[in-house]
């Protein structure tokens, strides 16, 4: 009876010491996390918590014998397995001096549905007179659902920086709410007394740049102009000017697999700390410089046997991000 009885304590008060971890957004895990997100955070389309993936849509390029007819729903695959189906019928046209476009859009939501133009898909069921090349024209707008850790940062920042009628934290807030939008700085009294600038990345939509396209800054200027005070003199909501980060890395044990992980460790580092003007507590900071002893830290993550060539690198103008460029290796 008693092992029984301390086998039975022991559960209850492993399963407190879990419950207590979830009560925190902090530490709760994926359901637990959600409960917290639906609860602080409602985004941009009105949905709260954790934003969605989205289908990845487009064009695509049909040919073979004129006057054959493509049927709208008609499905397409790509090499990487992900399919399509297209959104209008299509008849093919008498003179072909190139493939006939038709709209199409991803059967499964998700970054992986983007496509780079001139890519080739194929019909899932061959049919006469169509041929087995589809050419990809434009395929983008997918994007993953968002992750545990973004979702995590989302909410912590809503407990962290509470709603203040329209401060800095506020709109990278609502930039942040949008369902494309990954990193957004808000910069104010750059262009002046009374402007606000907002700058943002969108980089599962646009890869691997995750330069935002004019269509995208005319998104969230739209949704910021529905919920920014009107009493802002002056709003600009534009993309980043991306900087180039270009370094040489000498490795004593040099492999690609270990070029990968100093390459992948980099760029994380520079994606974490990179930022164009934008405020610190209240106060217009310019953009961030990039620091050698950042760039040593990140591959000492991975390796401590490196040498590195790497100076400093200042952002030459406010609207500038630091983006990976190239890495030479040099032998050492």
């Amino acid at each position: 009876m008693a092992d029984a009885q301390a086998g039975l304590a022991r559960l209850v008060l492993k399963y407190l010491d879990w419950i207590a971890l979830q009560l925190m957004p902090d530490t709760a895990e994926k359901e637990w996390l959600d409960r917290h997100g639906q609860i602080w955070l409602t985004n941009a389309d009105g949905t709260t918590g954790r934003k969605g993936a989205a289908l990845a849509s487009g064009t695509v390029g049909f040919s073979g014998t004129p006057g054959v007819v493509v049927a709208a729903g008609t499905v397409v695959i790509a090499a990487t397995g992900d399919t399509y189906e297209t959104l209008d019928w299509l008849t093919l046209p008498d003179i072909v001096l190139q493939p006939a476009e038709v709209a199409v859009r991803a059967l499964n939501p998700g970054a992986s549905g983007n496509q780079p133009s001139g890519s080739i898909l194929s019909p899932q069921v061959p049919q006469t007179g169509v041929s087995s090349t589809v050419t990809v024209i434009d395929l983008r707008g997918g994007y993953d659902v968002e992750t545990d850790e973004e979702l995590r940062a989302r909410v912590l920042d809503r407990i962290r920086k509470p709603p203040m009628g329209g401060d800095a934290d506020d709109y990278v807030a609502w930039a942040m709410s949008i369902p494309a939008v990954t990193r957004a700085w808000c910069a104010p009294r750059e262009m002046g007394p009374g402007t606000v600038t907002v700058r943002f990345m969108v980089d599962a939509l646009r890869p691997p740049s995750g330069i935002p396209t004019p269509e995208d800054v005319n998104v969230v200027e739209a949704y910021l102009d529905k919920v920014r005070p009107v009493a802002v003199k002056d709003f600009f909501v534009m993309a980043p000017v991306p900087e180039y980060i270009n370094m040489g890395i000498s490795l004593a044990n040099d492999s690609l697999n270990l070029r990968t992980q100093v390459t992948n460790s980099v760029t994380a580092m520079i994606n974490t700390k990179a930022a164009p003007a934008h405020a610190v507590d209240g106060e217009l900071v310019g953009p961030t410089t990039i620091l050698a002893s950042w760039i040593a830290e990140a591959i000492g993550r991975v390796t401590q046997d490196f040498e590195l060539d790497f100076e400093d690198h200042p952002m030459p103008h406010n609207g500038a991000l630091a983006t990976m460029g190239v890495i030479s290796w040099p032998v050492p």
